[in-house]
């Protein structure tokens, strides 16, 4: 069992990547964690989990508070996970299925983030996408438990 656990570990936490997942992970990891915030808490102008829930069952995703809860928590801790460098793949991953349901939300919008298209959705996409693959990189808490278990 701890081998099996051991390997499972091995395949999330290592990396080939080197300084560009740092460069990546950073700005996204905050960009994610400012936007569960707003989510979560209300912080940065945000509505809290009441009026995002609202928000939410008004477009369908119900029950809206639950949605909410899931969306922010996915960004905020995920943000969280991702600056920190720890457990990226999962976090990144994550991040991706919550964003995949933001584009659902502006693609009718069109292409650009002024008409609340799903420009900013898609980058942010593409972004987690990249990092659910390559993984933390070299400087990450995930780097270093790696090194550990390889010991």
């Amino acid at each position: 069992m701890k081998n099996q656990i051991n390997k499972i570990l091995t395949n999330i936490l290592s990396s080939q990547a080197g300084v560009g997942a740092l460069v990546l992970r950073v700005p996204i990891g905050i960009i994610l964690v400012a936007h569960g915030a707003q989510k979560l808490f209300g912080w940065f102008d945000g509505h809290g989990l009441t009026g995002t829930g609202q928000w939410m069952a008004s477009q369908g995703f119900e029950p809206g508070y639950l949605m909410a809860l899931l969306a922010g928590s996915a960004e905020f801790f995920g943000g969280i996970a991702l600056i920190l460098g720890l457990f990226v793949r999962p976090a990144a991953a994550l991040a991706t299925l919550t964003l995949m349901v933001a584009m659902t939300v502006h693609i009718e919008n069109g292409f650009f983030i002024s008409n609340n298209g799903y420009e900013f959705a898609l980058s942010l996409l593409a972004a987690t996408v990249a990092l659910t693959i390559q993984g933390a990189g070299v400087f990450s808490l995930d780097s270093l438990w790696f090194k550990r278990l390889s010991r």
